[in-house]
């Protein structure tokens, strides 16, 4: 059971992992035993994220989404394969955790008189500043 928070938790059966040879440390060790996890989360198949958290999920996912709509997080940087198993269950629960909140949305506001008039000035004395920089036609 992968608990997220208070409220959610994933089932082991929704996950799936895969041991593969890992690339990160372990010395010679690390050509013969298979260390490094992949972990596969199926988010079209999952019933414990309502619709909306789904769609958060998969934009915070990227490049671990695949066209299957499924998750795959990989850990190669511990020495055994408990401690990738777990970092990669970690890194799962953080990026669940991130698309379960509702953004705030923003409310439009109108800048005030005292920054327009700020800004304007600040324009005015740009232009002043250029128009100085221009040659000077004299008649000859």
């Amino acid at each position: 059971m992968l608990i997220i928070n208070e409220h959610l938790s994933i089932a082991d059966t929704e996950l799936q992992e895969t041991f593969i040879r890992s690339a990160g440390p372990g010395g010679q060790n690390v050509n013969k035993v298979a260390t490094a996890v992949q972990l596969r989360f199926d988010l079209g198949a999952n019933s414990s994220l309502r619709a909306d958290q789904k769609v958060r999920l998969r934009k915070l996912a990227g490049h671990r989404l695949t066209k299957d709509d499924v998750i795959v997080i990989k850990s190669d940087s511990h020495r055994t394969q408990s401690a990738n198993r777990d970092a990669a269950r970690r890194r799962l629960a953080q990026l669940i955790r991130e698309a379960l909140p509702v953004p705030v949305r923003r409310i439009a506001t109108r800048p005030t008189k005292g920054s327009v008039k700020r800004r304007l000035d600040n324009k005015r004395k740009q232009g002043l500043k250029k128009a100085d920089r221009k040659t000077i036609q004299t008649d000859d």
